[in-house]
């Protein structure tokens, strides 16, 4: 920031910088958002529209109603196993608790319970039928899960060479999709990147120059960076590209630029002392002798030497001296900074 400014335009020029990336972080997200969403203005395809759809739909229809009878059976099959499991656990305890009461039986010898004994065993035949009849069911709940697994791997089967017939067709409608929205893409972030240079050249320094240079990064970031996840194969070409004529121009113009200063300089120095400090602003000169060159040349002076009036290499004036108090002064303030007086009075 310049060293001439006054303390509140320094403060306004830095919030005025928070304002331009404050508007550009809002165009970025926005144009994020418009770059992410602009695929779903093309139709979304996929490798079955390119198959034969008199053969292929009645073998999706097969295959899915695989897919659901093998859904239920897997359901089913998981009841059955946990029927299964609960009856051999009924019977499990039930055989437990019987031999525990043939123990008993054996040791007390007691022929009254004969018929208990009967009713006992029958009781336990029941429950291993019933452990049986729940692994009958478990294993036909099994054969179904497999036929239906079978049934859609045979309708996949079938499918595979349709969908490999359709593999090159789909291939190439997927790159010309690609190629679209990439069009879409570029043809947006592109125009962009152009009004931003318009900016930069004619507009950068105008009195709105925080929406200008905020738009300026929005555009930059929107062509190479934000574009980036989004390019196809072929897309670095383009960015890179555009990246090497905006280099060339930007930089055809920054060799002209520094020509042209370096004419006007030599032809400056040309001139009349007074006519040049004339046209030299006093925060420029400011400026350029706080960085101990020369307002006039840009050479280094050496500032610290009192001795030193004019410069030693284009002869600008950098010090007088006051009419008033004889002080000496640098030669662009407008006022004597020991007495006020000022610069035209003084000198009058």
């Amino acid at each position: 920031m310049s060293k001439s400014l006054r303390l509140s335009e320094t403060w306004f020029n830095r919030g005025l910088w928070v304002l331009a990336l404050i508007f550009a972080g809002f165009l970025i997200g926005l144009g994020g958002v418009i770059v992410g969403d602009l695929p779903q203005v093309d139709d979304q395809i996929s490798q079955e529209d390119f198959v034969d759809q008199a053969r292929f739909a009645p073998l999706r229809a097969e295959r899915e109603a695989a897919n659901e009878k093998a859904d239920a059976a897997r359901t089913a099959l998981d009841q059955a196993q946990l029927k299964l499991d609960s009856a051999n656990s009924a019977y499990a305890s039930a055989r437990e608790a019987f031999q525990n009461w043939v123990a008993t039986r054996t040791a007390t010898q007691r022929p009254e319970q004969d018929s208990e004994l009967t009713s006992r065993t029958a009781e336990l035949d029941k429950l291993q039928a019933a452990a049986a009849q729940a692994q009958i069911r478990l294993d036909a709940q099994r054969q179904q899960l497999l036929d239906a697994q079978q049934a859609r791997n045979a309708a996949s089967d079938r499918i595979a060479p349709l969908m490999d017939a359709a593999q090159g067709r789909y291939e190439a409608a997927l790159r010309a999709s690609e190629l679209r929205v990439f069009g879409y893409r570029l043809a947006l972030t592109l125009p962009l990147l152009g009004l931003a240079g318009w900016l930069f050249s004619k507009q950068r320094k105008s009195r709105w120059w925080p929406f200008v240079w905020g738009f300026i990064l929005f555009a930059l970031f929107a062509f190479f960076v934000e574009l980036v996840p989004y390019l196809p194969s072929y897309g670095g070409y383009v960015r890179f590209i555009v990246g090497i004529i905006i280099t060339v121009l930007v930089g055809r113009w920054a060799i002209l630029a520094a020509n042209r200063y370096m004419a006007q300089q030599r032809l400056a120095e040309q001139q009349p002392d007074t006519v040049r400090r004339q046209e030299l602003s006093y925060d420029t000169a400011l400026v350029r002798m706080a960085k101990n060159v020369c307002p006039g040349c840009e050479r280094p002076v050496d500032f610290k030497n009192t001795e030193i009036d004019f410069c030693p290499h284009c002869g600008i004036g950098l010090f007088d001296k006051c009419g008033t108090c004889t002080t000496r002064k640098n030669a662009f303030a407008p006022f004597c900074h020991a007495c006020g007086t000022p610069a035209e009075k003084a000198t009058a």
